[in-house]
């Protein structure tokens, strides 16, 4: 093994400093799932570079001279910066994509007749809109027959039945108009 920190530092570091690079990349390259395959391939493929070549600094070279390329780190440095981006880039698009694409409500639009209707659409800020609970009427039951004695209603007179909606009250201000009666013929 050619590392040795006490004879020669500036080669040991170059070659610790060649395989953290070659990990990194790697690391990036594999683990780089938001990043454009193309993008993945060189930068795995550079780090397998930078192994390579470590390993062979430590381990096959026998050579008494060598020279230090320290414009080889600037390849790293661009592909780590290059691929951090689209990570984050690409984990913004995913946050971006994943929200809901309504536009905010503005009570200042104007009313466009034209517009579709969107039911599910928020009508207010932080409105939420009402799940759907139609249920089907089912017939009213029939009424009973009063019992033995009890005093008849009057002829006309609503009845109650049990389920059915409450009917206007008579005399009542606020109650919808009923329409006229059209008078007996005879």
């Amino acid at each position: 093994m050619n590392l040795d920190f006490s004879v020669d530092p500036l080669f040991s570091w170059y070659v610790v400093a060649l395989a953290l690079s070659g990990i990194l990349l790697l690391g990036l390259g594999i683990a780089g799932t938001s990043v454009k395959i193309g993008m993945r391939i060189i930068c795995s493929l550079a780090g397998l570079g930078f192994l390579g070549y470590a390993y062979y600094l430590a381990f096959v070279f026998d050579g008494l001279t060598y020279t230090v390329f320290y414009k080889v780190f600037i390849l790293p440095v661009l592909l780590i910066v290059t691929m951090v981006k689209s990570i984050v880039e690409g984990n913004k698009a995913k946050n971006a994509q994943a929200a809901a694409p309504v536009a905010p409500y503005n009570p200042n639009a104007p009313y466009n007749p034209n517009a579709p209707f969107d039911p599910n659409a928020a009508q207010a800020p932080g409105a939420q809109v009402p799940p759907q609970t139609w249920q089907p009427t089912t017939p009213a039951a029939p009424v009973a027959p009063a019992p033995q004695g009890a005093p008849a209603a009057p002829q006309g007179a609503p009845t109650y039945q049990p389920g059915t909606p409450a009917q206007p009250v008579a005399n009542n201000p606020y109650a919808q108009p009923t329409p006229p009666q059209q008078p007996p013929t005879a």
